[in-house]
């Protein structure tokens, strides 16, 4: 089922939009969609999986032991990227094995 959101975006385009920017984007839609909750799932999966990410490849960054691992993070982030976009897009509500589940968990128990 494909429906209207609250920023009136389609709910697969919206979904998209939230792993479009990692975090960043993923923040933007948790923030102004306030009623769709397939949306408000993407968004909150998109910020604690991009997130995550990005706090593994600065601790990885400062650490001398961590920096040949930098490329394999990186490349595992873009995987994610295309595979969450391409799923969102399609309609589907895939999860990530870790946060996918704390996303679903965070979605219903942050209001705003």
């Amino acid at each position: 089922m494909n429906e209207k959101t609250s920023t009136g975006i389609e709910e697969n385009v919206a979904g998209l939009l939230c792993y479009l920017l990692g975090w960043i984007s993923g923040l933007i839609f948790f923030l102004i969609e306030k009623e769709n909750q397939t949306v408000r799932f993407h968004a909150m999966q998109s910020i604690v999986t991009f997130g995550g990410l990005n706090i593994i490849y600065i601790l990885l960054m400062v650490s001398v032991i961590g920096i040949p691992l930098m490329p394999i993070v990186g490349l595992i982030g873009l995987a994610a990227w295309i595979i969450l976009m391409i799923k969102a897009f399609q309609g589907e509500k895939f999860k990530f094995p870790i946060t996918g589940n704390l996303a679903e968990k965070w979605v219903k128990d942050v209001k705003l």
